[in-house]
């Protein structure tokens, strides 16, 4: 397997005197374009929280607090001029933050990571006080709470089996998701508990509290990312640029997707378990996992990295049989202390174990990202075609397992490349959750974030980190800025994008020679 990173353990963080520190633009040319860039990508997130108030996921319309106000309830009769504004805003943030690399480049950087973060919450500004773009989940996580709260097992029972359909929560979750149950774990389900207790029936407030949490997340990845990339050779500067992509703005702080708060917890683990014990490192991301399952594949690395480190440390070879021996040993004791976690959090919650036959539930939806369910669907249409009958859902089950072991399979590779010293254990993290969401029966965007923030911290190639740019930039606008539902208008997303490319020109035409320029590279030493 070829190597993507630093093949030396991570270690100490190193000193700022043994490597380049970042320069601020000197020139006030410099700074002028930086500033310009800031202010683009203000104005931009700005515009989609206005185009949020007509076109976003706020609550069923009998409950909407924002009809009938005059000002702010004016972007709800005019969703096709909010879609547009939203359309604009996005393109130009998209715009901003890659003029941004253009400062964050390794090897070109002319940012601090204070300057960066700065920049980067004045940009989630907007987003944090408006309605949720992109998705209606939040309505869900609070609807799921909210079982809980009424002594209902979320695992059995959905939300319109357990509140009725006149509930305004039930009201603002799309038809698919109301009778289903919780795919949660009973570690965000209790966290949301404690968001229903406050919030009583105040819609508005649980939305703001869910989006806190997520923001708490994204704090814990802004701090992370820098102290992951300085021990996989990144420079922390290109990490944090990366890893806080319009992605995460859209659909982690606009979206409030809980993925946000896993995330945060699962990188803070990481950096934890390298830097003081794996045994809290192990405990964190086992928290994290008591949310979504998926992030105790990050146990996994934890524990090869620990392995290596004391085969080294007793002059032992962990790439021959103490290696293998030492993987088992620890990987078993750092596994197992996450997975303690998860137990403790199922039965402290009262929740139980049912969350594992839940984990099927997003099954349901046939997300044509996936490439398992992509395969599936095309064959139960080549059998249909050949007259065999429909048998899509056999189908559909043989191509997401046969993924599921493939990914499997990776992630037992990338476990051994990391015990050799062949790849850094964040890139195999990265990997990991690349192998098994890529290779998943359903793929959202927002899950490709499980994949790119770890690789920001921790994978040096240009051309792979230019992959991972125009991955982010392409897939951030890939999904509509809406919040409601379009089935029975869908004219007006072609019609709001047709507008939106046409008002485009006018902040194109303001940027030309105000945006950054490409600076030239430095040396180890800062010089030209």
């Amino acid at each position: 397997m070829t190597a993507t990173a630093p093949t030396a353990p991570p270690g100490p963080e190193p000193s700022a005197g043994t490597r380049s520190a970042p320069e601020a633009p000197a020139t006030p040319d410099e700074r002028r374009r930086l500033r310009f860039c800031r202010r683009f990508g203000f104005t931009g997130a700005l515009l989609m929280a206005i185009g949020a108030l007509g076109c976003g996921a706020t609550p069923a319309s009998a409950y909407n607090p924002l009809l009938g106000t005059r000002v702010l309830g004016l972007p709800g009769r005019m969703p096709t001029v909010s879609l547009a504004m939203a359309y604009v805003g996005m393109g130009m943030v998209v715009l901003a933050w890659l003029w941004l690399g253009r400062l964050a480049w390794p090897g070109r950087v002319r940012l601090t990571v204070r300057q960066l973060s700065r920049i980067l919450v004045m940009w989630c500004a907007p987003l944090a006080v408006a309605p949720p773009l992109f998705s209606t989940d939040v309505y869900g996580y609070l609807s799921q709470a909210e079982v809980v709260s009424r002594g209902f097992d979320p695992y059995v029972f959905g939300a319109a089996q357990a509140l009725g359909l006149e509930d305004p929560l039930v009201a603002s979750i799309p038809t698919i998701w109301r009778t289903t149950p919780s795919p949660y774990g009973p570690g965000f389900l209790t966290f949301g508990r404690l968001v229903t207790a406050v919030a009583g029936e105040n819609i508005v407030l649980g939305v703001y509290l869910h989006r806190l949490l997520a923001l708490v997340g994204l704090g814990l990845v802004i701090w992370a990312a820098p102290h992951l990339a300085r021990r996989a050779g990144v420079e922390p500067i290109a990490a944090l640029w990366l890893a806080v992509s319009p992605l995460v703005l859209f659909h982690l702080v606009s979206g409030i997707h809980n993925d946000a708060i896993m995330m945060g917890v699962v990188l803070f683990g990481l950096e934890i378990g390298f830097r003081y014990s794996w045994f809290v490192g192990a405990l964190l991301i086992g928290l994290g996992a008591s949310g979504k399952i998926p992030a105790i594949l990050a146990l996994a690395f934890l524990g090869a990295h620990v392995a290596r480190e004391r085969c080294l440390a007793a002059g032992k070879d962990p790439c021959g049989r103490d290696g293998v021996i030492a993987l088992l040993r620890y990987g078993a004791a750092v596994a197992g202390t996450g997975l303690a976690v998860v137990v403790a959090v199922s039965v402290g919650s009262g929740l139980g174990f049912g969350w594992i036959t839940a984990l099927s539930v997003p099954n349901l939806l046939r997300s044509w990202l996936s490439v398992t369910t992509d395969l599936g669907v095309l064959g139960g249409q080549i059998g249909m075609g050949l007259g065999l009958g429909d048998h899509t859902d056999a189908v559909l089950s043989l191509t997401r397992s046969a993924g599921l072991g493939v990914a499997a399979l990776v992630c037992v590779l990338l476990v051994f490349a990391v015990l050799r010293g062949r790849l850094h254990p964040v890139a195999g993290v990265a990997f990991g959750f690349g192998a098994v969401f890529l290779a998943g029966p359903v793929l959202h965007p927002w899950y490709l974030l499980w994949l790119m923030v770890p690789l920001a911290c921790s994978v040096t190639g240009p051309r792979v980190r230019g992959c991972a740019v125009a991955v982010c930039a392409a897939v951030s606008l890939l999904v509509p800025p809406t919040g409601n539902d379009f089935t029975f208008r869908a004219y007006q997303l072609p019609m709001a994008i047709t507008a939106a490319l046409l008002v485009a020109v006018v902040p194109l035409l303001a940027s030309r020679g105000n945006t950054p320029r490409i600076p030239p590279r430095t040396g180890i030493d800062g010089r030209t």
